[in-house]
C-alpha cells in the first residue's frame, strides 16, 4: 500500500490516519520509556513496619471456593498479624470451615447483614487493630515477598495507599488458559506498563486495584471517609457497590496522601479471571466504574490536575480513545469503497481484499509489538493476537455503550449485589432508626453488636501511631 502515498489525491485518507497513528504511538512510547526507567521501592534492612505486627489482611467475599485456600496459604506465607474474612451471615459456616482448614489461629470470620462489598470492607476496617491494612480478593495469590515490598513504601509517612502488579492465574488446574484468560493477561500486561509509567512520572495512578491494595488504617477509620464510602451515589440516586478501589484511590488524591504501585516480581499477585464469555461482563462493569470515577476526578474533584497532571491527561486520553481507535477501520472502509466507485477502464483500483489484509497485517504487527513483554513470558499466547485485535475494537464499542448506561450499577456477574436504589437505602435507614428508638440502651448495644458481629473483646496491642520512632 505504500506506493499509494505517491498519489496526492489520497492525502485526505492517509493524513488523518497518519496523525492519529503518530499521536497514539508517541504516547505509548513515552509510557514504555517511563516503564523502563521506573524503579520499585526496595525494603530497608531495618524496616519500620513488620508484617507480623503491623498488617491485617481484609477479605470481603460472599462465595469463596477452593481457590480461597490456595490464596489464604499464600497470604499466611507473608506472615501477617491477622486475616479477617467479612461475609454475609449465610456464608459464615462454609467460610469458617475453609478458615479452619487453613489456620484458625490467624483467620477469623465476621459477618454483615447483607451482601454489600463496601459494607463488608468498612466492617473489616473497624475490626482492624494494626497500622496497615491490606484489602485482597479471595482469589488473589501472593508471593512470600509481597508484604515486605508493600510495607517498604510506607516508610514515607505521607504514603496513604500502595498497589501491586498483576498477572493471570489459570482456573484450570493444569494451567491451561482459555482465550478469555489470555485476553485478561494482555490487559494486565498493558496495565502494568501504564501504572509503572504514571507512578514514575508524577507519582499518581488511575486506580489502586482492589485485587490487592494496602492503606494506612487511620485514613479509613475516619468517619468522614466511611460515610462517603458507604453513601457513594451516582447522579444522586444510584448507590455504587463496585468501584470501591476507584473511590479509595480518589480519596488518597483529594486528601493529600501519596500513592505508589510496586511493579516488580516480588510484589506480583496472581488472580483468576472469568474463563468464559462472562469475562465480557466483568470488563463492562470495570469500564462503567472507570467512566464514573474519571469524570469525578477530572470535573468534580479536580485535584488530580494539580497533583498528578500526567494521570489527568491519561484520563482525558481514555475519553477519546474509542474515537481514535475506531477511526482507523472506518477510514479504511471509506477508502476501499471509494476505490471501487472510482474504478474505470483506465484506472484499475486495488482489490478490496488487498487493502483490508494489508491494514489487518499492520494492526497485528503493531499490536504485537505492544505486547512483547507478555510474549517474553508466555510466547504461546501469540496465537491469540487476532482475538486481541478484535477484542480491542469490541472494547471501543463497549466503552461507548458503557458511557450511555452509567446508571447500571449492578455487578453483572453477581445477581442482586449492589442494585439497591437510594430511596430504598433511606427507607431502610428510617425503619432501622424507628426500631432503635424503641429499644433500651442495653438492647440497642446488643443490636449493633449482632448487626456486624464483631469481636469487641479483641484489643489492639499497638496504637495507630504513624511515627516511625515509636517505642
Amino acid at each position: 500500500m505504500l506506493y499509494l502515498t505517491n498519489d496526492l489525491g489520497l492525502l485526505p485518507f492517509f493524513l488523518p490516519l497518519g496523525i492519529i497513528g503518530f499521536y497514539r504511538y508517541l504516547w505509548f512510547f513515552i509510557k514504555v520509556l517511563a516503564w523502563i526507567v521506573y524503579e520499585p521501592v526496595q525494603p530497608k534492612a531495618n524496616p519500620t513496619y513488620i508484617p507480623s505486627q503491623d498488617v491485617t489482611i481484609i477479605v470481603p467475599t460472599i462465595d469463596a471456593g477452593e481457590e480461597f485456600k490456595i490464596a489464604a496459604r499464600s497470604w499466611l506465607a507473608c506472615d501477617p498479624k491477622e486475616i479477617v474474612i467479612i461475609t454475609e451471615e449465610s456464608m459464615r459456616g462454609p467460610l469458617e470451615d475453609l478458615a479452619n482448614e487453613v489456620d484458625p489461629t490467624k483467620i477469623r470470620v465476621l459477618t454483615v447483614s447483607k451482601a454489600n462489598k463496601r459494607l463488608q470492607m468498612v466492617a473489616g476496617v473497624n475490626a482492624t487493630t494494626t497500622e496497615i491494612l491490606v484489602f485482597a480478593d479471595d482469589d488473589a495469590i501472593w508471593k512470600p515477598t509481597m508484604l515486605t515490598y508493600i510495607l517498604a513504601c510506607f516508610e514515607d509517612l505521607k504514603m496513604g495507599g500502595v498497589g501491586t502488579c498483576q498477572t493471570v492465574h489459570a482456573v484450570n488446574p493444569n494451567g491451561h488458559q482459555t482465550v478469555w484468560e489470555v485476553l485478561a493477561g494482555f490487559r494486565l500486561t498493558i496495565r502494568n506498563i501504564e501504572v509503572a509509567a504514571s507512578t514514575h512520572i508524577d507519582g499518581g495512578v488511575c486506580c489502586l486495584s482492589g485485587r490487592t491494595a494496602a492503606y494506612r488504617t487511620l485514613i479509613l477509620k475516619d468517619p468522614a471517609f466511611q460515610f462517603g464510602f458507604q453513601n457513594d451515589l451516582w447522579l444522586g440516586k444510584y448507590p455504587l457497590n463496585s468501584g470501591d478501589d476507584k473511590f479509595l484511590t480518589r480519596w488518597m488524591v483529594t486528601h493529600g496522601w501519596n500513592t505508589f504501585v510496586q511493579v516488580c516480581p516480588e510484589a506480583e499477585l496472581f488472580s483468576t479471571f472469568k474463563d468464559n464469555w462472562r469475562f465480557i461482563k466483568q470488563v463492562l462493569r470495570w469500564t462503567r466504574n472507570t467512566w464514573r470515577s474519571d469524570f469525578r476526578s477530572l470535573f468534580t474533584e479536580r485535584k488530580i490536575w494539580s497533583r498528578h497532571p500526567f494521570v489527568a491527561f491519561t484520563m482525558v486520553d481514555k475519553i477519546f480513545n474509542p474515537i481514535s481507535l475506531l477511526s482507523g477501520p472506518i477510514l479504511v472502509i471509506i477508502f476501499a469503497l471509494g476505490q471501487a466507485e472510482n474504478a474505470g477502464p483506465t484506472n484499475a483500483p486495488l482489490p478490496i481484499w488487498n487493502v483490508i489484509l494489508s491494514y489487518f497485517g499492520w494492526l497485528l504487527l503493531t499490536r504485537g509489538l505492544k505486547l512483547l513483554p507478555h510474549f517474553y513470558r508466555r510466547p504461546q499466547d501469540v496465537i491469540h493476537l487476532p482475538a486481541w485485535l478484535l477484542f480491542n475494537y469490541y472494547f471501543a464499542i463497549m466503552k461507548v455503550y458503557a458511557l450511555f448506561t452509567l446508571h447500571e450499577v449492578g455487578w453483572g456477574t453477581r445477581a442482586g449485589v449492589g442494585t439497591t436504589l437510594a430511596a430504598d437505602i433511606e427507607k431502610e435507614g428510617n425503619a432501622e432508626q424507628a426500631r432503635l428508638d424503641n429499644l433500651s440502651q442495653q438492647e440497642h448495644d446488643e443490636k449493633v453488636s449482632d448487626h456486624v458481629q464483631l469481636d469487641m473483646s479483641y484489643t489492639p496491642d499497638r496504637s495507630l501511631d504513624v511515627n516511625p520512632n515509636r517505642n
